[in-house]
């Protein structure tokens, strides 16, 4: 079974580490043994995260965009409804579903966009659309895959600015850095074996000094100090 996931993680962060800025979206491609991407279209964003629901729009058209590249049996967004076929999914039908109020109007909101893009996806591909979220591991390597390729885009920014970054990575993980390649590995229960890493091909880890620290008010979650090199 192939499986394409998209997810946009990682942001930067205020001085009280509050999120401000999503970093990257993408989508990955997944295969057995389900533990690692085998291919992905990525994007930084810098998108507010206030008001910034419709993500889940662009993340649902570049997984149109993989599917030009790469086929795949279905496709796993990050909204959790319980697996149902986003082409399935009208306002009478989210209002049946287990989400907040909050939840259920934001998701009104782009519901016409994120339907057409799944009609599409099942017309040109013969596939769905499912919203399941985190329940999926396809989804949890397209989260830790996004929040590698934003540890690139932040040292990126960090040096064009010539100003420190606050990165807030993925729930539970470990960074780890070798050469050009930083990989994140996931230290959830049951995924000691799920991972995903970006190659810094042009080198920008070389020009930033790095520290990790936890995040004092989100449980479970590390945030990472950028520097650029003097």
């Amino acid at each position: 079974m192939k499986i394409i996931a998209a997810d946009s993680a990682a942001a930067i962060l205020d001085e009280q580490f509050k999120p401000i800025l999503h970093v990257a979206s993408v989508s990955v491609l997944v295969e057995p043994p389900f533990s690692e991407p085998s291919f992905r279209v990525v994007e930084p964003i810098f998108k507010e995260v206030d008001g910034g629901f419709d993500v889940i729009v662009h993340e649902a058209e570049l997984c149109r965009r993989l599917l030009d590249k790469m086929k795949a049996d279905v496709v796993n967004l990050d909204m959790s409804l319980g697996g149902i076929s986003v082409e399935e999914l009208s306002p009478v039908e989210l209002m049946n579903l287990r989400a907040s109020k909050a939840g259920r109007q934001n998701i009104l909101k782009i519901l016409p966009k994120l339907r057409k893009i799944a009609c599409e996806i099942k017309r040109l591909y013969g596939i769905d659309i499912l919203a399941i979220g985190k329940e999926s591991v396809p989804v949890r390597i397209a989260e830790l895959t996004a929040g590698a390729e934003a540890i690139l885009f932040a040292a990126k920014k960090a040096v064009d600015e010539k100003e420190a970054v606050l990165l807030g990575l993925p729930l539970m993980c470990q960074p780890r850095f070798l050469d050009n390649q930083v990989t994140l590995h996931s230290l959830l229960a049951n995924e000691h074996d799920v991972r995903s890493y970006a190659v810094d091909s042009e080198g920008v880890l070389t020009t930033v000094k790095l520290s990790e620290t936890l995040n004092p008010i989100a449980r479970g979650f590390r945030a990472l100090k950028i520097e650029p090199m003097k």
